[in-house]
C-alpha cells in the first residue's frame, strides 16, 4: 500500500484496533512491530492502522 492511497482512507488508532480484534493493545504493537500488521506513523510518532487492513483481516474471524 502506498503512502498516497491512504490519502483519503480512514486510519485507526492502536487503542481502536484491539477493540476491533478483541486483543490487547499490547498484541496490536507487537504485530505492527514484527510487521504482521502495517501502520503508518503520525508526524508525532503515533501508530495509525489502515481500517480496510484491519477490517480485511477480521472478516474471516466474523464468520467461524
Amino acid at each position: 500500500m502506498k503512502r498516497d492511497d491512504l490519502k483519503y482512507e480512514r486510519l485507526l488508532t492502536p487503542a481502536e484496533v484491539a477493540g476491533l480484534m478483541r486483543v490487547d493493545l499490547k498484541t496490536v504493537t507487537r504485530w505492527a512491530q514484527q510487521g504482521r500488521l502495517r501502520s503508518i506513523r503520525t508526524p508525532g510518532g503515533h501508530r495509525r492502522y489502515s481500517e480496510a487492513q484491519v477490517l480485511a483481516l477480521i472478516s474471516p474471524r466474523a464468520f467461524r
